[in-house]
């Protein structure tokens, strides 16, 4: 396709008049729109930046095989918080993900009525529900249960805040699939159930897995939700009580040792912070790259 000046048409009406009150204009308003850009990503390079800083100075292979030493006590790592975050994610994954994609599937392929609405409204407000809410729930519901806190009770109370995540991420993974692709395999003789489970779901596996990616990363990161499940432990996750003790975990390491007045906590705790951004940063990188094989 070739483009073709119209006759009469002064090409030097399309140079740029830097004295012009449009041009100016434009200058002004991307100069406003970098200072606003630069405001957003700064405290992000900021914290980041302070982060790396503090944390990979404290960093040593002990930190990952050691347990979390006494006030004052020099050296000590916080191996058990890296095992017991993840049993408490894997937990939450397990109870989380079936319920989710299920119900996003139920939502994407087989609703009618007014109750797709409902649901959607529920997983909503299940989604801006602050995460100390469902740390409290949580508590209620399986701390006063079971008589203890747990890394199940922990797992239970992340499943509560992840699974909103993967409902929608899945929900909107199955909406990219295009309807020519459904109605293909309709007519090829393919039924509902079929065509969800060897030709939409397959497809849209890749965003699905996005999804649940970035779940993981919110649940490793939560803090709240375990202060009222898990609570902490010093110690190694006991598996001989089928882990129904205080089970320790990143996030809660993070918030007790950056309050108490000692140094060596401290330190440990910027280390800690460190490795929890450093896991996000690696969700984030394999959602990207499960994302770029997506086929449509």
């Amino acid at each position: 396709m070739t483009s073709q000046i119209p006759a009469g048409f002064d090409l030097s009406t399309l140079k740029i008049d830097s004295k012009s009150p449009r041009t100016l204009f434009g200058l002004i308003m991307n100069g406003i729109t970098f200072i606003f850009i630069a405001i957003a990503v700064v405290p992000l390079f900021a914290i980041v930046g302070y982060l790396l800083y503090r944390g990979i100075s404290a960093l040593s292979l002990s930190v990952f095989r050691e347990l979390p030493p006494p006030p004052l006590v020099p050296g000590g790592g916080f191996g058990n918080a890296i095992v017991g975050t993840f049993i408490m994610v894997g937990i939450a994954l397990c109870i989380s993900i079936p319920i989710g994609v299920m119900a996003a599937i139920y939502l994407s392929e087989f609703s009618k009525g007014q109750l797709p609405e409902i649901i959607r409204f529920a997983n909503n407000v299940l989604n801006g529900v602050p995460s100390v809410i469902v740390g409290v729930f949580a508590f209620a519901a399986f701390v006063v249960t079971t008589g203890t806190y747990s890394a199940w009770a922990g797992g239970f109370a992340l499943s509560i805040v992840i699974i909103p995540i993967i409902v929608s991420t899945t929900y909107e993974a199955l909406k990219l699939v295009p309807k020519e692709v459904r109605d293909a395999s309709i007519g090829i003789g393919a039924n509902d159930y079929q065509t969800v489970l060897q030709v939409v779901l397959p497809a849209a596996l890749p965003a699905i897995l996005t999804g649940v990616t970035l779940a993981t990363a919110r649940a490793a990161g939560e803090t709240a939700p375990l202060l009222f499940t898990a609570l902490f432990s010093q110690f190694w996750p006991n598996f001989e009580t089928k882990l129904m003790e205080p089970t320790a975990s990143l996030a809660v390491l993070v918030y007790n040792f950056a309050i108490v007045p000692f140094a060596n906590q401290n330190e440990l705790s910027w280390a800690a912070a460190f490795v929890i951004v450093m896991l996000v940063f690696i969700a984030n990188i394999i959602a990207r790259v499960v994302t770029a094989k997506r086929q449509y």
